[in-house]
């Protein structure tokens, strides 16, 4: 017999399930960049203020030339610049990394809000064209598949870049030598690995991602821009890669911890259920159950031995 009760349960954790992919997406690609940048020695705080920028870059760009792909292109490049001032901040000058990537995301923080002010005054932004759906075929075709397997090619780029990341950093040379140097770089320098090269190629791919996962916000998530539209997602991301044990199979696990307390607090209150709950505490709930989670999940993790100090090239 047809049970309307169930059937709302069903659409309920349908939605639930979609909605997590989709929130999870700009941690994840940012948390995947993050996890190179450690993995090589570097702690980049500044992940936070890359997606920033690179979300109002690629919003600028897709409104100028009507194309979300232009946008992904300049926010990807604007996180290669990034990654690049914060190598050579970092590993050439060798000045504190946590310094440099608090002040990066602080005038973040400042010039966007400056720019958009400039731009459009006290109105709000104009909207841009949302990016396409892109179904998997033949996951689409089960009875839940249209919700859950219909989705922004970002999610499945996000999700694909997990098993890839792993294969790299654990099954080639390259990965060998760049967790060598985040371990312990006098002794990769000795065996011939060049430990600035490794640090600088590490930080522009985590400046790429965080770059992705910042024009993820503004060409999806709302289709605009708005005021610290990262709401912290960059801080979370160096969190979830912590959680991961700099492992990408656990970092997706912390995205969709993530992903899934976001959906579910927007499910919740798209159903009403908590009437007397302030919308406040809906709003921070996938923060909360984040941070508990991964407090209470990554008390033995075991951080990269060099991470967050500044190599100094041997000269004998």
């Amino acid at each position: 017999m047809f049970n309307p009760q169930d059937a709302l349960l069903a659409s309920f954790i349908i939605s639930t399930i979609a909605g997590a992919l989709r929130s999870m997406t700009p941690i994840l690609l940012t948390a995947i960049g993050e996890n190179f940048a450690e993995s090589s020695g570097i702690l980049n705080l500044g992940t936070e203020g890359i997606m920033l920028i690179a979300a109002f870059t690629g919003f600028i760009t897709t409104l100028a030339t009507n194309s979300i792909i232009f946008g992904l292109l300049m926010a990807m490049l604007v996180g290669t610049m990034l990654g690049l001032i914060i190598a050579f901040i970092t590993v050439t000058l060798q000045a504190d990394q946590i310094v440099t990537g608090i002040a990066l995301t602080m005038f973040s923080l400042g010039i966007t809000s400056y720019m958009v002010r400039i731009i459009y005054g006290t109105g709000l932004p104009p909207r841009v064209p949302s990016m396409e759906l892109t179904t998997i075929p033949l996951l689409a075709s089960i009875p839940v598949g249209p919700t859950i397997f219909t989705q922004p090619f970002l999610v499945w780029v996000s999700l694909i870049l997990i098993p890839v990341t792993y294969y790299i950093l654990f099954k080639t040379s390259f990965g060998l030598k760049l967790r060598a140097v985040g371990e312990d770089p006098r002794s990769a320098y000795k065996m011939g690995v060049n430990v600035y090269l490794y640090r600088y190629v590490a930080l522009i791919i985590g400046g790429v991602l965080a770059g992705l996962g910042g024009a993820y916000l503004s060409l999806f998530h709302i289709s605009t821009f708005v005021d610290n539209i990262t709401q912290g997602r960059g801080w979370i991301a160096i969190a979830i890669v912590m959680f991961g044990r700099w492992n990408p199979l656990w970092i997706l696990v912390g995205g969709l911890i993530y992903g899934g307390a976001e959906s579910l607090s927007g499910s919740i209150q798209a159903l009403g259920v908590l009437r007397g709950v302030p919308t406040e505490f809906m709003l921070t709930l996938p923060y909360i159950l984040t941070i508990a989670a991964l407090g209470i999940l990554s008390k033995r993790a075991t951080f990269p031995a060099a991470l967050g100090k500044p190599y100094k090239k041997e000269t004998s």
